[in-house]
């Protein structure tokens, strides 16, 4: 996905299929890092198949545009400084953070948040993503 190739994990064919993987995978890691001994493996789990859940909600209803603005608050945006859009068409809307900036093999990383109101709902996301070759963003974790 252009601005969340970023939300694409690579194999995954639509919106919601790349937004599942990625928060499966950011779950997992929540949920391994809250877990402790035997609890962390039903941490991972847990985690994951809530993280799903969020991240293909987010993913089917992430378009071009909320894509391209997220690109762009990784781009240009500061450590700790909001932006917050509303989608026109969808009337969703949806509050990036950069947390994070560190450096991998000479590119950027950013971790971040988002937050995302669809349809009443909020929901969160904490992600990972790292700028590539073409300049376009993907998330890693």
């Amino acid at each position: 996905m252009a601005l969340i190739v970023f939300l694409a994990a690579g194999c995954a064919s639509s919106r919601e299929e790349s937004g599942a993987l990625t928060g499966a995978a950011v779950g997992a890691v929540l949920g391994s890092t809250l877990g402790k001994g035997r609890g962390r493996a039903l941490g991972v789990w847990l985690g994951a198949v809530v993280g799903a859940s969020i991240g293909a909600t987010i993913g089917k209803y992430m378009d071009e545009q909320d894509r391209m603005r997220t690109a762009e608050v990784l781009e240009t945006k500061r450590t700790h400084t909001s932006t917050t859009w509303v989608n026109p068409d969808t009337r969703n809307s949806y509050t990036v953070t950069p947390t994070r900036t560190y450096e991998v093999a000479g590119d950027p990383c950013r971790e971040f948040t988002m937050d995302a109101q669809i349809g009443g709902k909020t929901e969160q996301i904490y992600g990972t993503a790292c700028r590539q070759a073409d300049g376009s963003w993907k998330v890693i974790k």
